[in-house]
């Protein structure tokens, strides 16, 4: 079986040896020094369970710990927090964000061994409830798939756009979650709520969206609009794929340079769901034929996703995706126009 791994942070070197010589016979071992780099690590590869450190300089533990358990694509990975000094409050206010456990220091490393045992079993089993859970009601999630499906088909009927648009995009999006750590559930979701990116269309006058030629500034603000117009239509609701629909048709337009709409948040401030369906649905778009331009080769599309990597597009995922082109060439020969 192959090991699991753990990210291990803390702004102290001695206790980052400490910890890894506890647990580096048994787990594979990645450290940070900090919150930022743990945040970064996290979205990066692929964990199974985080020690987390709670007094650092910068980010504290609380922080990374609440930032990781509030994005789609790390909420999965179970925390436990290391800390020497703790408070009934303290221990509340890390429970309430999310953690799943407290180890005190000085550390026993029979205790440490078997805490984090025993919460990689629970997530493990977890895991596997989930796929149980997800075969059990496969019938219904079909279902329910079809019909977002069929909702986001209804925006690609008022464009130059296919039916197979949001089919493809669907599936690049589950694609490039996985690879971006996603848990199994979570990346599913994604990819029920993606067809639904651009539902906002319905809102747009069909000679803008027609128009074979370049838009003018004042059309194209209108066009822009569709984001907005999306995420009213979805509106709030308590189910987790509209909740999800709603983030993508807001923020996949969105682009790491700030220079997207309808906002033009920047960098880490964009959803990273909404960062994954802009690679999958821009990807589509070049390597589609429209009336006004021929479909892109693979090879194209990747150079463009390349140059764009820290402009348009999150610098971390762009390479994500290229690693697993092959995959998604199977997919773009599977739902042809």
């Amino acid at each position: 079986m192959e090991q699991q791994t753990l990210l291990i942070v803390d702004d102290t070197s001695a206790n980052i040896d400490v910890l890894a010589g506890m647990l580096k016979a048994d787990y594979k071992i990645k450290v940070a020094k900090s919150g930022e780099i743990a945040l970064k690590l996290a979205k990066s590869a692929a964990l199974d369970l985080i020690l987390l450190d709670i007094m650092m300089p910068g980010i504290d533990g609380f922080e990374v710990c609440r930032l990781l358990k509030e994005d789609y694509t790390t909420r999965h990975i179970p925390i436990i927090f290391v800390t020497a000094k703790i408070t009934a409050e303290d221990e509340l206010k890390g429970l309430e964000l999310g953690a799943v456990d407290y180890i005190t220091k000085p550390l026993n490393p029979p205790i440490v061994q078997q805490r984090v045992r025993t919460h990689l079993a629970l997530f493990n089993q977890s895991r596997e409830l989930a796929i149980k859970v997800k075969q059990k009601t496969a019938e219904l999630a079909q279902t329910q798939l079809k019909v977002i499906q069929k909702l986001g088909l209804a925006a690609e009927y008022k464009d130059n756009e296919t039916g197979m648009h949001v089919i493809r995009v669907s599936h690049y999006t589950h694609i490039l979650a996985k690879a971006a750590g996603m848990s199994e559930t979570d990346a599913d979701m994604l990819m029920a709520a993606s067809p639904m990116h651009d539902i906002g269309k319905i809102g747009v006058d069909d000679a803008i969206l027609r128009k074979p030629g370049k838009l003018t500034s004042e059309e194209f603000e209108l066009m822009k609009m569709h984001a907005q117009i999306g995420a009213d239509i979805i509106g709030d609701n308590d189910s987790e794929i509209l909740k999800m629909a709603r983030v993508v048709a807001i923020s996949h337009h969105e682009k790491w340079n700030g220079s997207g709409y309808p906002y033009g948040l920047k960098g880490e401030a964009i959803p990273r769901i909404g960062r994954i369906v802009a690679i999958a649905d821009v990807f589509d778009a070049l390597t589609s034929k429209r009336p006004y331009k021929r479909a892109w080769s693979i090879e194209e599309a990747v150079n463009l996703l390349k140059q764009e990597a820290g402009q348009h597009f999150d610098p971390q995922l762009v390479p994500l995706f290229i690693a697993h082109i092959d995959e998604v060439e199977t997919v773009m020969h599977s739902f042809k126009d």
